[in-house]
């Protein structure tokens, strides 16, 4: 019984042992095919010399008639089993265009010399090789040497090369500067990188002094290319020529022309059908090389040269097991057998029986459903409060702003055609594209204000205003009431307002031409303002701010009335905008005591003495634009004099020294025109009053305005003008520039304007 189990256990040994050695077999004649396919010569030629392959495009001799090789810089010969090419030892060739061969060296000894000889000049001719740049290094040896590698071009000739210099009678020193055998560090032996496109060369060795000063009769110098690693200097080298031949690295194509050029020609050599041309370096030359497409192996220049790789026999793929792996053209794939499932590379797990992995995949989709369900489930929780919390804030500021007092008020109102429009956040969102600053048309003291369109394609202005102030949150909800009740074709009209945001939002048509500071002082604007278009914005700017102050429900006083809030439209016409620092009057009050607010410039002195505003203080801010529009100067500037500093100082003035017509700056001021300027500059002069009770009311000045305008569309009515009153006039703004009684004594209440030109207003609010 244990014989026969030895038996039994021997046979499966020596069967496992036969299965190895087959499959070596099977391996190694894989290999040699590989080899061949790689190596493969034409038809009928020489494939080896030696142990050196031949493959096609090179070649040896002819075959009934047929060269063995492409062209005749690659044809080789074959002397005694070893391989040339132009009588130079060939020792490898590979399909990825490189060549290396057994190249002379140039050598020049002190007992040539001594005999008259010269160096020899080693020379390769072939267009088609070109020296590896990245393969080699030029060398020279010697303690008297300098060596040239030349390159011919287009009958040009380029040169590289080293030199080296020792004393080789002082050992110990030589040593010590040399270093260990082996390296090639500079004395006694140099080395340099060599160019790239270097073709047709040739290479010279020289001696310095001929070995004059060389008291060893064995001196020599000696030049060579060579491989990278083919040579390794010993100091024995420099007392003789230490080879004839050193391994030498060629860059070979076909081809005379690049890829795009080659293959319209009949001679074009990347015939295999799964080959294609690559262009080398540029600096390598002309010609081109044929490589097999991935996947394949093989010589691209031959007709059937490019074959699949075997990647499935020779073990390269990535499959799970053998029996998975299926070649593919150019690849190969893993497949998974009848009846077994899964993913059969290495990295996917291998396949699994079908009723196995149906069971493992249900449990992985119920999983990745259960988890897909819970992540909605959460993430619709979450919006869920989100949105929410978002509408409890919108809620929270809409009655902070005072949203419930609003709609109370707009339930109770009769005229729901002047009514205040209620937008929604997300209306004023979208209107702005989520307020973008590209958007910013204007900012001020009050706000921030940007452009928008809404859903029925109205342009509006919507104006960001600062946090309301909790106790005044009542009288915003009326002023915002009573400013969208006015209806003036010379004011901007409130369409309403948004109260959901945490700063309320109001929303005013859009008046695209800009501000009326703009139209006067932009560079290159001023000399097209004419008289008649001045006269007629200060006309409609009055009647505008003469409506709030006696025609509204409630008088309103503007409080910041100045050039940049007066607007103009597409005609032209006036719109006076901006009421963030407006007061409502009540109907039983002429004054109310308010902080201080407006711009440096247009200020009311009285008012900013004693913090009483009146409608008088938008009438002294008016005389400020109407002195603007004469003159084209902005209110108050550091750039001119000092006397000149305060606008409003040096016009009165000018007006009382009867130089008026310096200061004023009209493109078309004739005589015609000159008695309306003067009854405007008056007029201006009169609202410039210190005391407000001195100047006339808005509804005065509008009437005025209206009178020269009436005046100017019926010139005849001039006619009643006389020298006396002209001296009348100027007589009224002498009392304004210079107040005083008979006696000479000076009133210094003007003085007073000068000491406000020196308060510092900061931003100008």
């Amino acid at each position: 019984m244990k014989k026969k189990k030895k038996e039994q256990t021997l046979i499966v040994y020596y069967t496992m042992e036969l299965k190895v050695v087959m499959l070596l077999l099977l391996v190694i004649a894989l290999a040699r095919t590989a080899t061949a396919a790689v190596d493969q010569a034409l038809p009928g030629c020489l494939n080896k010399c030696g142990n050196v392959s031949i493959p096609y495009p090179f070649g040896v001799g002819k075959v009934a008639g047929n060269n063995c090789f492409l062209e005749e810089d690659l044809e080789l010969s074959c002397t005694n089993a070893i391989l040339y090419t132009d009588k130079i030892p060939v020792r490898n060739i590979t399909l990825l265009g490189q060549l290396e061969m057994d190249f002379f060296v140039s050598s020049i000894c002190k007992q040539s010399i001594s005999k008259g000889e010269t160096a020899n000049e080693p020379t390769l001719q072939t267009a088609s090789f070109t020296i590896s740049s990245t393969e080699n290094k030029f060398v020279s040896i010697g303690c008297d040497t300098y060596g040239y590698l030349n390159s011919y071009v287009d009958e040009a000739k380029y040169s590289t090369g080293c030199l080296t210099r020792c004393d080789n009678k002082n050992e110990e020193k030589m040593e010590n500067m040399q270093g260990s055998d082996g390296k090639c560090s500079g004395i006694g032996c140099c080395q340099v990188d060599i160019p790239p496109g270097m073709n047709n060369i040739s290479i010279q060795a020289y001696s310095f002094h001929d070995f004059k000063y060389s008291s060893n009769p064995n001196s020599c110098s000696v030049s060579f290319v060579v491989k990278n690693g083919g040579y390794n200097f010993s100091r024995d080298d420099l007392n003789r020529v230490p080879l004839d031949e050193a391994p030498m690295i060629v860059d070979w194509r076909v081809g005379e022309a690049a890829c795009n050029v080659s293959k319209d020609k009949t001679k074009y050599a990347c015939i295999s059908d799964n080959s294609f041309c690559e262009d080398p370096p540029s600096a390598a030359g002309n010609g081109y090389l044929c490589k097999c497409k991935p996947g394949f192996q093989g010589n691209p220049y031959l007709s059937q040269g490019c074959t699949d790789f075997p990647d499935c026999k020779m073990g390269t793929h990535n499959c799970a097991r053998a029996e998975y792996c299926h070649e593919t053209p150019g690849s190969f794939e893993c497949l998974c057998p009848a009846g077994m499932i899964g993913n059969a590379t290495n990295e996917g797990g291998g396949c699994q029986p079908k009723q196995q992995a149906d069971e493992f995949t249900k449990i992985v989709i119920g999983a990745g459903v259960g988890l897909i369900a819970l992540f909605v489930g959460v993430s619709w929780l979450y919006l869920m409060l989100q949105k929410r919390r978002v509408l409890k804030l919108k809620e929270k500021f809409f009655q902070q702003n005072g949203g419930i007092i609003l709609r109370h008020k707009l339930s109770t109102t009769r005229d729901s055609s002047q009514s205040t429009t209620i937008f929604n956040a997300e209306q004023l969102n979208k209107a702005t594209n989520n307020f973008d600053e590209n958007l910013i048309i204007g900012k001020g003291g009050f706000g921030t204000v940007f452009k928008g369109v809404l859903s029925n394609n109205q342009v509006v202005a919507i104006k960001k205003s600062k946090i309301v102030d909790a106790s005044q949150v009542e009288q915003f909800i009326n002023e915002v009431i009573i400013l969208s009740q006015i209806n003036h074709r010379n004011v901007v009209k409130l369409l309403g307002c948004c109260l959901e945001t945490e700063v309320p939002l109001l929303v005013y048509e859009f008046v695209k031409n800009g501000t009326l500071f703009d139209y006067l002082h932009k560079q290159g604007q001023v000399g097209n303002v004419s008289w008649k278009t001045c006269l007629r914005i200060a006309t409609e700017a009055a009647g505008a701010l003469s409506y709030l102050h006696s025609a509204a429900s409630i008088p309103i006083i503007h409080r910041d009335v100045k050039t940049a809030n007066i607007l103009l439209d597409d005609n032209g016409a006036v719109k006076v905008s901006d009421f963030g620092a407006s007061r409502l009057v009540p109907q039983d009050q002429t004054e109310i005591a308010t902080i201080v607010q407006g711009t440096f410039g247009y200020l009311d002195p009285e008012y900013m003495q004693s913090g009483q505003l009146t409608e008088k203080s938008d009438v002294y801010s008016f005389g400020v634009v109407l002195v603007e529009l004469l003159t084209k100067e902005e209110p108050f500037s550091f750039q001119r004099t000092e006397e000149k500093r305060s606008l409003t100082f040096h016009f009165v003035c000018s007006l009382e020294e009867d130089n008026l017509f310096d200061v004023v700056q009209i493109d078309d001021e004739d005589e015609e025109n000159k008695h309306e300027i003067m009854q405007v500059a008056i007029l201006a002069a009169r609202c410039l009053k210190l005391r407000g009770e001195e100047r006339p009311s808005m509804k005065e000045v509008a009437m005025e305005l209206e009178g020269v305008m009436l005046m100017n569309k019926h010139p005849w009515t001039n006619s009643s003008h006389t020298f006396e009153e002209r001296q009348y006039l100027l007589s009224e703004a002498q009392s304004i520039c210079e107040p005083g009684d008979s006696s000479g004594q000076q009133n210094t209440r003007y003085d007073s304007a000068r000491e406000l030109q020196l308060i510092d207003f900061g931003n100008g609010r």
